[in-house]
């Protein structure tokens, strides 16, 4: 039945589905529908900033802050972004990364920017897969400064297994925002990967920058570039943006990063906590 999908209007139901999950509901509505919600995903609601009475919405209990302390940064370099599961890592080979057995896309078409993405020729990609049970805020893996933000309208397919296996490009042809991160070990981007019923991708530091608010469909040409004249400082484990459903997040790092460790292999088919360590 994955078939349907290419039917489907996917950027309409994810826009509607957006706005319906984000309706505030009556305390005993919300608490109610949070609560099934929660059950059926297995969520832990121990670990939420607030009680679930205080959430006003789905929408509003999936991009919940966690309590302090909950997921500590680790000392490492280098931590993962999100609660997540690691389906793919490996070398960037050729300008391109790998999507699935036999399906590749490349860092350029990915980003929008064929020079940025020269930069990570012979580096390290990571493709973490947030599910619903995730928390879904996207911290920053490492200290330093973000540079640009590239956001880059696109498809709304899913991102599970049955699409990355056979959706052509599936990670470069899906809404995305892309961050470009400098830091001690050197540049990095942060891609955040729209899928279907994804609300909208938001950035916590920049409230321009938010995806599926319309039914429009634009055109990949108006992709939007922004470029920071005081580059934003940030620290590692600090929130960058969310996930208004659960989507994708890419991580691009240079070669010089790649060359620390041979054994990346190990983290294939994971699961990760927010701030574990990656180096």
């Amino acid at each position: 039945m994955m078939w349907m999908l290419h039917f489907l209007p996917k950027k309409w139901l994810s826009y509607w589905i957006g706005k319906l999950v984000h309706v505030p509901l009556p305390k005993p509505l919300s608490t109610l529908a949070i609560k099934s919600f929660g059950k059926f995903y297995q969520i832990d609601f121990s670990e939420a900033e607030k009680p679930v009475s205080e959430y006003k919405s789905i929408g509003d209990f999936f991009v919940r802050r966690l309590k302090p302390g909950v997921r500590p940064i680790a000392e490492g370099p280098i931590v993962h972004p999100a609660d997540s599961f690691i389906s793919q890592i490996g070398e960037i080979q050729s300008g391109k990364c790998i999507q699935a057995k036999d399906r590749f896309y490349s860092v350029a078409e990915l980003c929008g920017d064929f020079k940025l993405a020269q930069e990570f020729d012979g580096g390290l990609f990571v493709t973490y897969y947030l599910c619903p049970t995730d928390y879904h805020r996207v911290h920053s893996p490492v200290d330093g400064q973000v540079l640009k933000s590239i956001h880059l309208p696109g498809q709304l397919w899913p991102v599970n297994h049955w699409s990355t296996a056979n959706i052509e490009n599936l990670f470069a042809v899906n809404e995305r925002v892309v961050l470009e991160i400098h830091s001690r070990q050197g540049p990095c981007l942060l891609v955040f990967v729209g899928a279907t019923n994804v609300g909208q991708i938001r950035l916590f530091f920049d409230q321009e920058i938010a995806t599926n608010t319309t039914l429009i469909c634009p055109l990949r040409s108006q992709m939007r570039q922004k470029s920071y004249p005081i580059p934003i400082p940030i620290q590692k484990g600090e929130e960058l943006g969310a996930f208004h459903m659960g989507s994708t997040v890419v991580m691009i790092y240079p070669k010089t990063i790649r060359r620390q460790r041979m054994d990346w292999g190990s983290f294939q088919n994971k699961k990760v906590k927010l701030g574990e360590s990656f180096l």
